[in-house]
């Protein structure tokens, strides 16, 4: 088979057999920093991609609460122990053109709301436990599942800045929110895009909280332009007050990920608010 080198390819058989097909030929995808992630051809002229996924069914089940909110991404094609086999979208052409409809879409998805914050199931980047079992309140849900889990790996001092704005968060959050749909993990490299249309949003890490999250997390590594603003709409009062807490755990989700040199960014995030 071609395109095999350096590729797993038992992970590949494994998505051929699940879509009941023999494997043609295999591309390693970029990202997928946390898990393999593949471009599998098949014998037939089908092509998916494939994703090695501990939590392979709750992240199916985000994908279709995405799809069922008229969000584009990826059809689910087949679940198995550890694998997500999904719809081949095919190349990215970047966000360039498509500010405005990536504004559009997270409107109509925000604009989804659930009964309480959280998410039926847990959920995780690589080793990271997101714990989404539902809070009293938004700044509960934020201090309790999202920063105070950090706090045991993080050095003293760090913890303690954590820890301090966490019992600050009920003077600084809105204490219920509209418990929109996120995607929980918005940033560049999950969102692809051609011919200034989202194609679709990938790797999803869904739950009900407020809308400031994803826009926040799409900010912390990138800029969003007018054309976005202008589609998604205007921010809430006290948006940019707000927006280091909430980019504070993508940060501490980084530093537990990929080491120190992330221990910066934390602190950049708490200068403003701890």
């Amino acid at each position: 088979m071609s395109g095999m080198v350096g590729v797993d390819d038992s992970l590949a058989r494994r998505a051929a057999a699940l879509l009941g097909g023999g494997v043609r030929a295999v591309d390693r995808l970029h990202g997928g920093d946390l898990s393999q992630v593949l471009r599998v051809a098949l014998r037939d002229g089908r092509s998916a991609v494939v994703k090695a996924s501990a939590p392979a069914e709750v992240e199916a089940e985000m994908l279709r609460a995405l799809a069922g909110a008229g969000v584009p991404v990826p059809e689910v094609l087949a679940v198995g122990e550890g694998v997500l086999v999904l719809q081949d979208l095919g190349p990215d052409e970047g966000l360039r053109g498509a500010w405005a409809d990536l504004g559009a879409v997270l409107r109509r998805m925000h604009a989804v709301r659930g009964g309480s914050f959280g998410w039926p199931r847990d959920h995780g980047f690589g080793p990271v436990p997101i714990g989404n079992a539902p809070c009293a309140d938004w700044p509960a849900f934020w201090a309790e599942r999202r920063l105070l889990p950090f706090c045991p790996n993080l050095p003293a001092p760090l913890a303690a800045r954590v820890e301090s704005l966490a019992r600050r968060l009920p003077d600084l959050l809105p204490r219920r929110p509209p418990a929109a749909l996120l995607h929980g993990d918005l940033w560049s490299g999950n969102i692809l895009a051609r011919e200034g249309r989202v194609v679709g949003l990938l790797d999803p890490a869904c739950y009900h909280g407020h809308a400031e999250v994803d826009l926040a997390m799409l900010t912390l590594f990138g800029a969003p332009t007018p054309a976005f603003l202008e589609a998604y709409g205007s921010p809430e009062p006290g948006a940019a007050a707000r927006r280091p807490i909430y980019q504070l755990w993508p940060a501490l989700v980084h530093l537990r990920l990929f080491g120190d040199g992330y221990r910066p960014l934390v602190q950049r995030c708490l200068d403003p608010v701890a």
